[in-house]
């Protein structure tokens, strides 16, 4: 299995990728580890540089949504619309003004998707054939996932171009990564070829702890290249945000947090160009 790891990190070098939009998946199996902050503020912070970005929730409890100031009691038409083939990505999408960038919102209804798509065709396709008609609406697509290995994660990556990994420098986040790793390598071996490891995100840093130094050290050592420059510090104005509806970002674009993420912006630009 390492040896494959090995060989989905190289490919992730060395393709080149062809498609308008660059579909990413936001991914950790482990919980808590700052999804969906990274979605929405990576999302605010490359609205702001001049990208064109959608961002989809691929998570029942619609945080991403609500995180982009958009309600996700008074959707219209959601993401759960578009699995089930009821509604277009161009019908469903809404427009986050105050972000900058466009929703394919989540609720509760989605909490069943997972149900229902074991019994329909193309299951595990449904949103990778759905993006396919706004493929020259964006630069950018970022899909929050939820934490476990679902139908609607499975959508998620093989719809993508490439997985990006937050994760907090603590001891048992490295175990995390591993069977994200593997999870990925399958994907990429019987669902999508296109499927790459884009990076690692070290996120909610905190350098003055010993144990988050010497384990972003070893990510550094194991997997080179593909852990990011760009480090995302614990960050109060970060954490606050959601309950305003808001991406960091947006909320507080003087804070180390929101700085911190617009760089990441301009470093995932940088990387996939």
């Amino acid at each position: 299995m390492a040896a494959s790891i090995a060989t989905l990190i190289f490919y992730s070098t060395s393709r080149k990728n062809h498609f308008m939009a660059k579909i990413f998946c936001i991914a950790n199996q482990k919980g808590g580890v700052g999804k969906t902050t990274t979605t929405v503020n990576l999302a605010a912070g490359l609205a702001q540089i001049g990208q064109r970005v959608l961002m989809v929730d691929l998570d029942p409890q619609g945080n991403a949504t609500m995180g982009s100031g958009v309600d996700k009691r008074q959707l219209a038409l959601s993401v759960y619309d578009v699995l089930l083939e009821s509604a277009s990505v161009a019908e469903a999408r809404v427009r986050s003004e105050s972000c900058g960038y466009d929703v394919l919102g989540a609720n509760r209804e989605l909490t069943g998707a997972d149900i229902e798509l074991v019994t329909l065709e193309r299951r595990e396709k449904r949103l990778k054939q759905a993006l396919a008609a706004v493929d020259q609406d964006y630069d950018f697509v970022l899909v929050d996932c939820p934490p476990s290995l679902s139908m609607l994660t499975l959508n998620g990556l093989c719809a993508a171009h490439g997985v990006v990994v937050p994760m907090q420098c603590e001891y048992f986040a490295l175990e995390g990564v591993t069977d994200l790793l593997n999870t990925i390598t399958q994907v990429h071996a019987n669902m999508n070829r296109d499927l790459q490891i884009i990076g690692l995100l070290r996120v909610m840093f905190d350098p003055r702890t010993t144990l988050q130094r010497e384990v972003s050290d070893q990510l550094k050592s194991h997997f080179g290249d593909k852990v990011f420059s760009t480090v995302i510090p614990r960050n109060v104005r970060l954490a606050e945000a959601p309950s305003y509806g808001l991406p960091g970002v947006i909320f507080d674009p003087a804070s180390k947090g929101a700085q911190a993420f617009i760089a990441f912006a301009r470093e995932m630009v940088e990387r996939i160009q």
